[in-house]
């Protein structure tokens, strides 16, 4: 079995992701949709990685404002995520959906250069944009859990992720790129984030193909029910799960106010700011197959609650005494690791515990608690910031952090992926 090379032959090196029985551990239904959310997220992460400081600096926006915003950024989806995971589940055809919903953001992106700067519109564009996200993820992910083995979920997803952090890595490059050459251009950057995500828009729907799965005749008799959905949280292992998801969720600031923090304490230039986005991206892009591959071996709760002690860890930096670049520097390494050991790990965990039927529901509603508890948590964060300053915000969330780990660790000591 070949082992994963993280470098720019990532790709190459996916396929020969294989099994001692010869049998692919990565189809190539996921690593087409890892280069559609390659190119999508060089669009999206371009936008990410200037938005803060463009609302801050050039708009006025305050700090509340700034995490009602990031809030839509990280939460909008969760309204709109059960519609497509249900949809995808209902019709037993998931690639469509997934289509729309890439479709969306890439024309939201295009819109941002146009929309003006009053804080009704930019608000307006980010929640539609991510309601884009919230329909095509929980299809995506049914996808790329329906193409894998059972025992293989947290490869499948690593290798997956791998390729979409690819493109968070690029994306911060080629705005920190365009302003260089540009300073303020930032219409022009949201015109070439659009030509990105229309390129995505095109892969997944010419090249990537409907997983192939026989219904029963249970299933034919009787279309999937959004109750049916919902009957999943009486199910131990997976409502511990969705508790546990939730918990941490409203314990976790967006990786903007860290940036921010970052940004204030260094001191450092505006044009350097989208640069502090590939420190975790590449960490992710490089830890998120391994990671993966562990979480199959040794328990995928496991390996999630110790990505959450990292996040714990990189509150712990941002408060201590200012460390210069080498404090950076562990402080960007441990936000990658973080997603690395959470993102696809909590999918693949969700995904061994819910049936094909209800694939896409089931990771929606997970998805569902991440996203609203982070909008909460961020609008939080921006309050707590404006009122009384971001190092007492750091610290309320790292004793709420803290908390929850706990919570979640409790929740899942009687179920083991």
């Amino acid at each position: 079995m070949y082992r994963i090379e993280s470098s720019g032959a990532l790709l190459k090196a996916h396929r020969s992701l294989v099994s001692r029985r010869g049998r692919p551990r990565v189809s190539g239904t996921v690593l087409l949709l890892g280069i559609c959310s390659l190119l999508t997220d060089i669009s999206s992460e371009m936008v990410a990685a200037v938005l803060p400081l463009y609302l801050l600096t050039q708009l006025g926006f305050t700090p509340l404002q700034l995490g009602i915003v990031d809030g839509l950024f990280q939460g909008a989806a969760a309204f709109v995520r059960l519609v497509g995971g249900y949809i995808g589940d209902r019709r037993r055809r998931h690639k469509g959906i997934a289509a729309f919903g890439y479709g969306v953001s890439a024309v939201c992106k295009l819109a941002l250069a146009v929309v003006g700067s009053g804080f009704g519109a930019i608000a307006t564009i980010v929640a539609i944009d991510r309601s884009g996200k919230g329909l095509r993820t929980a299809p995506r992910d049914a996808m790329i859990s329906l193409s894998s083995r059972r025992e293989d979920l947290g490869t499948a997803f690593g290798v997956h992720r791998a390729l979409d952090t690819t493109g968070a890595l690029i994306g911060p490059l080629v705005a920190f790129g365009l302003l260089a050459l540009a300073p303020l251009a930032f219409d022009s950057l949201f015109v070439v984030s659009f030509c990105f995500a229309l390129a995505g828009v095109g892969v997944i729907v010419l090249l990537v193909r409907e997983p192939e799965r026989t219904p029963s005749p249970a299933e034919i008799a009787e279309p999937v029910r959004l109750r049916a959905a919902m009957a999943l949280l009486r199910g131990g292992r997976f409502r511990a799960l969705f508790v546990a998801a939730a918990a941490l969720g409203l314990a976790t600031t967006s990786d903007a106010f860290v940036y921010l923090a970052l940004y204030r304490s260094l001191d450092l230039d505006a044009t350097v700011f989208p640069l502090l986005f590939t420190g975790t991206a590449l960490t992710f892009m490089v830890l998120a197959a391994p990671v993966g591959r562990l979480a199959d071996r040794i328990g995928r709760g496991r390996v999630m609650l110790g990505g959450y002690v990292l996040l714990l860890g990189v509150y712990a930096t941002l408060l201590g005494p200012a460390a210069g670049v080498p404090g950076m520097v562990v402080t960007l390494f441990m936000l990658g690791a973080y997603y690395a050991a959470t993102d696809g790990v909590m999918m693949a965990f969700a995904s061994a515990h819910v049936p094909e039927a209800l694939r896409g529901s089931g990771l929606a509603l997970l998805g569902t608690a991440v996203s609203a508890s982070r909008l909460c948590a961020s609008v939080l964060f921006g309050a707590l910031w404006t009122w009384q300053g971001i190092e007492t915000a750091l610290a309320v969330f790292a004793g709420a952090l803290a908390v929850a780990i706990v919570v979640a660790g409790l929740a899942l000591r009687s179920s083991r992926a």
